[in-house]
């Protein structure tokens, strides 16, 4: 009898399961010993950041809370409204309306995953985008400073959104900071085993190809 390998979101949930680790809900706090979605999150803001480094781009991309609102706003809109698998929200609303109505000034683009399953794996989320067209010329922008990321799962159905944005002052200027505005990415003191397997399982493929360091958390 012969046996296939298990692809490696299998094999990550198989792991998981194997260790009593239960499934992510959505929420934005800092804690991995109780499962949440914001290490996707964050590793979504850190994959484009190693995309855009690749692209030739020398800023450091952070998250925006406006951003991340609007991307909140459209994920949770997508989740429940099973005719939505786009950008246009059911009341009509564009990424950039919602961005507006969450306060960031100037132009964003946006990104979603749809996965007909309880979850999507870091990686299979950055290949879909990589090899989109469309998404990985958001991605590699380099005038896409700040972004925002939102995910949420049911049983059937996982929801990623990525808002991207160029920030602007007032008259279209560049706002003269904006550290006060970002939130940094910030490893969770309470790290625990678990979370060194999940990482090095989404590093491998990266090892794989050859690109290393593999995506990780940007530098403060």
């Amino acid at each position: 009898m012969h046996y296939r390998p298990l692809p490696l979101p299998a094999l990550v949930v198989a792991v998981g399961a194997l260790l009593g680790i239960p499934v992510a809900h959505a929420d934005g706090d800092n804690n991995t010993l109780i499962p949440n979605n914001k290490r996707l999150n964050d590793g979504v803001v850190a994959n484009v950041y190693t995309v855009q480094h690749q692209a030739g781009c020398t800023n450091d991309v952070r998250i925006s809370p406006q951003l991340q609102r609007a991307a909140q706003r459209h994920t949770e809109d997508v989740l429940k409204n099973r005719a939505l698998d786009g950008d246009i929200g059911s009341d009509g609303s564009t990424p950039q309306d919602r961005a507006n109505a969450a306060g960031f000034h100037g132009p964003v683009a946006e990104t979603v995953a749809i996965n007909q399953s309880i979850a999507i794996s870091g990686n299979d989320l950055i290949n879909r985008w990589y090899h989109d067209p469309a998404a990985f010329n958001i991605m590699s922008n380099c005038a896409h400073s700040q972004m925002g990321v939102w995910s949420e799962n049911s049983p059937d159905r996982t929801v990623v959104v990525a808002v991207y944005g160029q920030p602007q002052g007032v008259g279209g200027s560049p706002p003269p900071s904006t550290e006060g505005q970002n939130i940094p990415l910030d490893p969770s003191p309470d790290y625990d085993a678990s979370d060194e397997l999940e990482y090095g399982l989404d590093w491998l493929p990266w090892i794989l190809r050859g690109v290393y360091p593999p995506p990780a958390h940007p530098p403060e």
